[in-house]
């Protein structure tokens, strides 16, 4: 291990600091770091090993697009896909655009928000078959666009059981944990235990650690527990594969491409992303107590694994590792001579997703959009734009552009002037497609609104707002590892200029219309 990987595994805990963690870099196969350090059971007093199970949350997609790839392909599994979405008006999305991210589904965490869900409330397979089947409408063709949806995995996961008769556990021990030499890794769906009695935490060092509450039954999506050496087990098997046509691994990691022909930056459960000026192909995870990252450069054989039993930021550190492994220093570009603000700072919305955009500015050289789930920082551009590899703004003459290469999305912003008014928008919402209902309140001159649905009534929030007739109606905790980001709530008047409906969505649930109940 080099002096430089030493350094920057000491400070994982440091910068990163919780309960506990593990961390490894190996190279073609040779581990060039192995640790484990902390708590996975601060109460019982329970050590991290390198044989500790944690939740890999989010890394379990590649395994489940690795079945599906091991069953056959892909299309083999569409008849079960269309069979579970009984009610979908249009044609259903098919397995491979499943495991690409580019469905159209919404994401069935978000709209179990919108059914009245609080933070603890019990989702499992009852809660997952009602909203999965509950599915109307797309929020775009499949194959046209890329958006983040975990139901995509669990309808794949229930496709394979019904096609092979099979359990998801089975036939991931079988087919793929028992091959790769992953001795402890399980599927352990109810997340409010661990079988060694590891624990996830939420809180930091200020307010103290606690013990995180999750109801989630997760399967295909985010089920799986494995130790550090299981993921070690994993990587070696990728690697040895890696280089042989028609192999697993090989497939597995074959880029993907939009309907259009454009290469897709996510496909097969994982997401390709430029890290220390090479491409790297991997995943995270995160759930409520736990964050996860694994990250593998195919031009240096070198892969990353970073395990929290905390919600710290497992990308940045596994980043900084790879960094230290790779000798790489980052130089942030020079902010622009002329630092002033751009005149396109403001709020618009995006008009295919109907969400807010709010761009301002942090500090020197930076712009900060708030569309998606979290906020994104654009490095400003001497030519008069912004952006990131991720995001990029452009304006031009027909109005400020924004380009989203991972989701295949390139569209003009619509300006949104300032607010004036709008507390009429006060009252009962519904949407047919859910059988959802929204409530805003005035209560003593301040708006708020919260959901209502089968899961029951969701607690209020304040709506804070964006410009003329739109609001935000923040979502600081969610049934998930965190919010879907702020809903964007976009008032519809009539011809009267009576409220008449609200727009609705957030980054994973879009163009979701409720209706005014009653006129009142």
């Amino acid at each position: 291990m080099t002096t430089s990987l030493e350094r920057a595994l000491a400070r994982l805990p440091v910068d990163h600091p919780g309960p506990g963690g593990a961390a490894a870099v190996i190279r073609n196969g040779e581990i060039l770091l192995r640790h484990a350090w902390g708590w996975a059971n601060t109460e019982r007093r329970i050590r991290f090993t390198p044989q500790t199970l944690f939740r890999i949350c989010s890394i379990t997609k590649q395994f489940t697009c690795g079945l599906v790839l091991d069953h056959g392909a892909p299309e083999r599994l569409d008849a079960a896909i269309a069979a579970r979405l009984p009610r979908l008006e249009e044609l259903a999305p098919d397995a491979r655009a499943l495991c690409h991210n580019q469905s159209g589904l919404r994401d069935y965490w978000a709209i179990g928000m919108l059914h009245g869900a609080l933070p603890e409330t019990p989702f499992g397979d009852r809660e997952a078959a009602h909203v999965i089947a509950g599915t109307r409408s797309l929020q775009f063709s499949p194959g046209s666009r890329a958006s983040y949806v975990n139901q995509n995995f669990r309808l794949l996961s229930d496709a394979l059981e019904s096609e092979t008769g099979r359990s998801f556990a089975e036939l991931l021990r079988t087919r793929l944990f028992e091959p790769a030499g992953m001795g402890s890794a399980l599927l352990a769906a109810d997340t409010r235990a661990m079988p060694d009695g590891t624990q996830g935490y939420e809180g930091s060092e200020a307010t103290g650690f606690q013990p995180a509450d999750t109801r989630i039954l997760w399967t295909g999506d985010a089920g799986i527990g494995a130790s550090l050496d299981d993921l070690i087990a994993w990587e070696r098997f990728l690697w040895r594969g890696a280089d042989t046509a028609g192999s697993l691994p090989a497939r597995l990691y074959q880029e993907a491409r939009f309907s259009d022909g454009s290469p897709a930056r996510y496909g097969f459960g994982l997401r390709r992303q430029m890290e220390a000026g090479r491409l790297a192909i991997g995943h995270g995870g995160a759930l409520r107590g736990w964050r996860s990252m694994r990250l593998h450069v195919p031009s240096e054989g070198l892969s990353v694994i970073v395990l929290f039993n905390h919600m710290a930021d497992a990308q940045a550190a596994a980043s900084s590792l790879l960094a230290a492994a790779l000798d790489h220093a980052d130089e942030a570009p020079p902010p622009p001579d002329d630092d002033a603000p751009p005149a396109w700072l403001g709020t618009y919305i995006e008009p295919e997703t109907g969400l807010a955009a709010r761009l301002d500015r942090p500090g020197p050289g930076q712009v900060r959009l708030r569309y998606a789930q979290a906020p994104e920082r654009l490095a400003l551009q001497t030519d008069g734009s912004a952006g990131t590899t991720s995001t990029r703004l452009h304006p031009t003459a027909a109005g400020l552009e924004m380009i989203r290469p991972a989701d295949n999305q390139r569209s003009i912003l619509q300006r949104v002037p300032p607010a004036a008014g709008g507390h009429d928008i006060a009252g009962r919402y519904r949407c047919e497609e859910l059988d959802a209902g929204l409530t805003v309140a005035d209560a003593g001159g301040t708006l708020y609104g919260a959901f209502s649905g089968f899961l029951g009534e969701g607690r209020m929030e304040r709506l804070v707002p964006l410009g003329a007739d739109l609001w935000a109606l923040p979502c600081p905790r969610a049934l998930d590892h965190a919010p879907p980001g702020d809903w964007t709530l976009h008032l519809r008047r009539d011809g009267s200029g009576r409220p008449e409906a609200i727009g609705l969505g957030c980054w994973l649930a879009r163009r979701l219309t409720y209706g005014r109940v009653g006129g009142a």
